[in-house]
């Protein structure tokens, strides 16, 4: 789409809105995968330039394949042709208790996650430095989450076997400290630190978070520098936002599901998360996916009442479908 004439750039905006000072405009970013293109670190680069292209976020959250935290433990995976269909899981590396004992730890310069330094240092290359990146990383419980096939069988692993599971994540833990300090080397001006479904009491305990989680957390994220600009990202329906923001997590930003009706809504979240910024208001998965185009600029015109621009970035509360229309996207980038 054609630049939108604004008055501060998008570093100086984002700089603005987290020092909590007016913006000339709301801020916002989108993000969703190209399952298409991810297969390489040169089509993954692509896919992000060109969405960033066409719509001119204020800063990009590379979306790399959800995997690539895995990849060099032993997880195989067909790649997707298409645009809108995940790829096909071939293996993961846990399959039984035993596995744990296989997760060592891994060098940046591994295949995977040598490819995946590539594509942030590709992205910085093609890019202005005007620009924001962050690169995606999940935690790692949500990493050791990744390598079984079905969640409960981690969490019966947790409550049964808790000694190899620490183990695994400190190998887990290690590997990430080391990849995340070379992300900053590749060009990226932070990280998105995803916690996917684990920060939930779907899933564990709030006690099992903070042993199974929040050390091995904070030894991710405290490796970033503290200039970095770092997203936190707490996934799923019944988070523990309420107790992970009395932690200091080292991230400016804070992103997640405020539409789903068992998380905390973002404009009520202004005192609990105070000096931070806060990513979302937008529902990915019902007005973004199902409205009639004439309905987004109404949508925007709502959020925009409650939504406090020197607080909160426009964005989802996770990544979009890849069935969301570019025309909505293009209605919310206009109506800014």
């Amino acid at each position: 789409m054609p630049k939108i004439k604004d008055k501060y750039s998008h570093r100086d905006r984002l700089e603005l809105i987290l020092a909590g000072e007016e913006p000339d405009r709301y801020a916002a970013s989108f993000w969703r995968h190209f399952y298409h293109k991810e297969s390489s670190a040169k089509g993954t680069a692509e896919a992000m330039l060109d969405f960033q292209k066409e719509f001119d976020w204020d800063f990009m959250k590379i979306n790399p394949r959800a995997d690539y935290h895995i990849e060099d433990w032993g997880f195989k995976q067909k790649w997707s042709s298409s645009e809108f269909e995940k790829h096909a899981v071939l293996k993961y590396p846990v399959e039984k208790l035993a596995d744990w004992d296989k997760i060592g730890p891994l060098s940046p310069n591994s295949p995977v996650l040598s490819e995946h330094l590539q594509v942030v240092s590709l992205i910085r290359k093609g890019i202005d430095r005007d620009l924001p990146i962050l690169m995606t990383v999940f935690t790692p419980l949500a990493i050791a989450g990744r390598m079984v096939e079905d969640d409960n069988l981690l969490v019966e692993h947790i409550r049964n076997h808790p000694d190899k599971v620490h183990r695994a994540l400190k190998s887990i833990t290690e590997t990430f400290v080391n990849f995340v300090q070379e992300l900053r080397n590749a060009g990226a001006d932070g990280i998105f630190f995803a916690t996917t479904q684990w920060a939930s009491s779907n899933l564990i305990t709030w006690q099992e978070y903070e042993e199974f989680g929040i050390p091995y957390d904070l030894k991710v994220i405290n490796a970033a520098q503290n200039d970095s600009l770092n997203l936190f990202h707490i996934c799923s329906s019944n988070n523990y936002l309420s107790q992970l923001a009395k932690i200091d997590y080292n991230c400016r930003m804070y992103n997640w599901d405020g539409d789903d009706p068992t998380n905390p809504q973002l404009d009520k979240t202004y005192d609990l998360l105070e000096g931070k910024t806060l990513v979302g208001g937008v529902d990915q998965r019902g007005w973004l996916l199902k409205s009639e185009p004439v309905e987004i600029p109404l949508q925007m015109q709502r959020i925009k009442k409650f939504l406090d621009p020197r607080r909160v970035i426009i964005g989802p509360g996770c990544s979009i479908a890849p069935e969301v229309p570019r025309q909505h996207l293009k209605l919310i980038r206009e109506n800014l």
